[in-house]
């Protein structure tokens, strides 16, 4: 029997990255699923992964500590012996205008998105280059290449996310690892979903699709880069937004 690929996704628990994390498991991958807030309900959440027959370490780690990143890679690579597939896709968002943002609230943007993407990929790497593959998926969005106001830390970590993931692709090729970006643009979560009336109109009003999206379409678009179907796209950013940046 062909031995199961296995995928690290962090900030895997809900949201975009459980619909990651749902999609790989379906396609009978065993993960690692990282994840950062004491309230999040393991039982339940393995329970579910269950059904597709998928064995998930969960683990605890603050992807900004490099130290933390360490000692996550090293279980998960104890528990599967290898990491196929790296989803990057922690991060936070701490919004406000620049002469309101403080220096803390742009520097935790920065040290969870960007920082949190280089702790991770520079310890899973050294294991990709040894089995001479991999495929590493990183989440950006389109305000890392549009801009948002009052999202300049957000933005920011994002364009920068953009810029690691076209360098480290140009420096792992030769390893047959390729690294490429996913940069949703407004999608259906539990952020957007409190929005009113007008806000949503508005927002419809810029995507030419007329609609958010899923994250099940993020997940579909994460799935197909990392899959055996993709072994000549790297260094690319796959805008998943209704057509609003063009």
């Amino acid at each position: 029997m062909e031995e199961k690929k296995v995928a690290l996704i962090t900030g895997g628990t809900r949201g975009i990255g459980k619909a990651i994390a749902t999609r790989f498991a379906k396609q009978g991958y065993n993960l690692i699923i990282n994840y950062v807030s004491d309230k999040t309900d393991l039982k339940s959440l393995e329970e579910e992964f269950k059904q597709y027959n998928s064995e998930v370490l969960f683990i605890k780690t603050d992807v900004s500590k490099f130290e933390d990143c360490e000692e996550m890679v090293k279980s998960s690579i104890e528990k599967f012996g290898k990491i196929d597939v790296l989803v990057n896709n922690a991060g936070i968002t701490n919004d406000n205008l620049i002469l309101r943002m403080s220096v803390e609230d742009f520097e935790k943007v920065i040290d969870i998105n960007l920082k949190g993407t280089f702790n991770v990929t520079k310890n899973v790497v050294q294991y990709m280059m040894k089995k001479r593959q991999g495929k590493i998926i990183n989440l950006a969005s389109v305000v890392g290449i549009s801009g948002n106001a009052g999202q300049c830390n957000y933005a920011a970590s994002k364009a920068g996310i953009i810029g690691f993931t076209k360098s480290i692709a140009k420096e792992l090729a030769s390893r047959n690892i390729l690294a490429n970006c996913v940069a949703p643009g407004f999608i259906d979560t539990d952020m957007t979903s409190i929005l009113n009336d007008n806000v949503k109109e508005n927002i419809y009003s810029q995507i030419p699709l007329k609609r958010m999206g899923s994250s099940e379409e993020i997940a579909n678009t994460v799935y197909f880069l990392a899959s055996e179907e993709n072994t000549y796209i790297t260094g690319q950013v796959i805008n998943v937004d209704g057509g609003m940046l063009m």
